[in-house]
């Protein structure tokens, strides 16, 4: 283990270590064209973690999203090789830095059936060894998400076909299959480390009937609905026969951006649109389906709007609490600006410019300012 110079301290009766969060970026799934997608390495994040953690600390934030690549820790079956994370682990530990580790962040290894039994005793596996990893190089309790947006992935990759397994059509049949990887994955990491906290990243949304007939109105309360079948299905609340059970979450993630509401089959309803609904209002209900800690588990935008944004979304989330709403944080996702996932695009997204992987990092100014202003009122909230 190595020598740490500092520990994320935890606040009494919460579970994540600061009120801003910062998300590593760190999706590996494979494009239609047979690109695989690595966006650690494209960063640089992954050889560069001890460097990012401490620009994460410099801005008051002690707590992040990272991930670990399944596709390359284990490319042939059942042997690990941790090399790549083993300094990402050290480096959060040297830093006093909490991290929720993504198990599985829409990638896969190279020759496994997604659709078979096979994949999820294979993924269990995988996600017990990495948290025995994590127990053995860590001195504090260690937090994951074992599969990243069960929500989005199902309807991208099982319906749209827009990324792997680019299905069409079995959107419901891949969710369900998602769900239980995660669900062995979750009882494969306690049965290790039983003060792991497991969490989900599930998007929030919110979708406006096309018209005021009744089909329309019931088919988008139906959209609105679908948002929750992944967690309902972990919590066992539907289809219970894949195993889900009240304990299978500790903390519910929410992935909101500025374009997560429109109306059904139309355009998007941005902020300050009078349709707008207000983040707060949407975190309240979220609240009312689950008795569990939430935080928002991914957040953000593009350009000039960054540190807008973020003002926004922190006072809602201020004005959640004060509605009792028990939200832990909100985690700025991405935290390094990256290239597009589809166009290789330079998405100025981040607190953090060195998109490159190699170049200098330098963090934005206006976000950073934001960053900072917000942390110091999280703090006087706090005290």
């Amino acid at each position: 283990m190595t020598a740490r110079t500092a520990l994320a301290t935890v606040p009494q009766g919460r579970l994540l270590a600061s009120d801003i969060m910062g998300g590593f970026e760190c999706a590996t799934h494979k494009r239609l064209d047979g690109i695989r997608l690595d966006l650690l390495a494209t960063t640089g994040h992954d050889r560069r973690a001890a460097e990012d953690y401490a620009m994460l600390q410099a801005h008051g934030i002690a707590a992040c999203r990272d991930g670990m690549r399944w596709h390359r820790i284990e490319a042939r079956p059942g042997r690990y090789d941790w090399s790549g994370v083993v300094p990402m682990i050290e480096a959060a530990e040297a830093a006093g830095m909490q991290v929720v580790w993504d198990l599985m962040h829409y990638g896969v290894p190279n020759g496994i059936d997604i659709w078979s039994p096979a994949f999820v005793d294979r993924f269990a596996a995988f996600a017990g060894a990495a948290a025995r990893l994590v127990r053995d190089h860590s001195s504090q309790p260690a937090a994951y998400t074992p599969v990243n947006e069960i929500s989005f992935w199902a309807w991208s990759g099982g319906d749209t076909g827009g990324l792997n397994p680019f299905a069409r059509g079995r959107g419901g049949v891949l969710k369900r299959q998602l769900v239980r990887a995660a669900l062995a994955a979750t009882e494969a990491i306690r049965a290790v480390d039983p003060r792991a906290v497991i969490a989900c990243a599930e998007p929030l949304i919110h979708i406006w009937p096309n018209g005021d007939d009744p089909a329309a109105i019931a088919r988008a309360q139906a959209h609105n609905e679908g948002q929750f079948e992944a967690v309902d299905m972990l919590l066992g609340r539907q289809a219970p026969e894949l195993g889900g059970h009240d304990g299978a979450l500790d903390l519910v993630g929410l992935n909101y951006y500025y374009n997560n509401q429109w109306i059904d089959g139309d355009r998007t309803i941005y902020l300050g649109d009078w349709l707008h609904r207000p983040l707060a209002d949407l975190l309240v209900e979220v609240s009312g389906r689950y008795d569990l800690p939430m935080y928002i588990a991914e957040t953000g935008t593009e350009g000039v709007f960054r540190p807008y944004w973020l003002r926004y979304v922190a006072d809602e989330m201020r004005y959640a609490r004060r509605r009792g709403v028990d939200l832990e944080a909100l985690c700025l996702y991405p935290i390094i600006s990256h290239l597009g996932w589809d166009d290789d695009r330079h998405c100025g997204n981040g607190l953090f410019e060195g998109f490159g992987g190699d170049g200098p990092r330098h963090a934005h100014a206006g976000l950073s300012a934001e960053v900072k202003a917000q942390a110091a009122r999280f703090a006087v909230a706090a005290t």
